[in-house]
């Protein structure tokens, strides 16, 4: 049984991350892929945990090989997806998620249309600035510069399957919850999955 590819995009500061991590610990079958950057590694994060972190050279080289089922640059730093580990987990059955910006979205969607994708929205714009201003690590032209960059990426809202709207943080867990089970309740989904229960019951 193949598994199911969920796209999960937001602007930066509308909780994206945050709500991912508490799906995968409430739904433990469901993994998150982890990008290829060029980010520098922060305090904290672990290499091949929270990302693989490469230099250009080496994210060139993948680029080339079409080693990437996406990649896009965000933030003046470069991100992607690599194709061949994330095929692996589906092939193997695993739902997997992949937090990405519209621009990768697109591309996995043109490669995967079988995706199911999720739009992340803040309540406001209000709010967003207030978030963004409350991790107290950017200055104030790195918060403009991400504020323009959250418009554009909250204009492709349309190219999405579902909405939600990071209000009450449990309430748009729950919501992202449902929508994972919905989508494995499918017909199509449960009749594979219930194969041998089925052909007992009609036996």
């Amino acid at each position: 049984m193949t598994g199911t590819l969920f796209i999960v995009s937001a602007p930066s500061g509308a909780g994206k991350t945050s709500l991912v991590n508490a799906l995968v610990q409430r739904l433990p079958d469901i993994r998150i892929s982890v990008s290829h950057t060029t980010r520098t590694q922060r305090a904290g994060e672990r290499d091949g945990v929270h990302y693989h972190f490469v230099d250009a050279d080496a994210f060139d080289w993948m680029v080339q090989e079409r080693a990437f089922l996406e990649h896009a640059q965000v933030f003046g730093n470069r991100y992607g997806t690599a194709r061949a580990p994330l095929e692996d987990l589906l092939q193997a059955g695993q739902d997997v998620i992949l937090e990405i910006d519209w621009q990768g979205a697109q591309q996995v969607r043109d490669a995967m249309p079988e995706a199911v994708s999720v739009f992340i929205l803040p309540p406001s714009r209000a709010e967003l600035e207030r978030r963004l201003r409350g991790r107290g690590q950017d200055s104030d032209e790195v918060i403009t510069r991400r504020m323009r960059e959250a418009v554009n990426e909250i204009s492709h809202y349309a190219e999405y399957d579902y909405l939600v709207v990071n209000s009450e943080f449990q309430q748009a867990l729950d919501e992202l919850m449902a929508i994972v089970r919905t989508r494995r309740l499918r017909f199509s989904v449960q009749k594979e999955r219930l194969q041998r229960m089925l052909a007992d019951l009609l036996a």
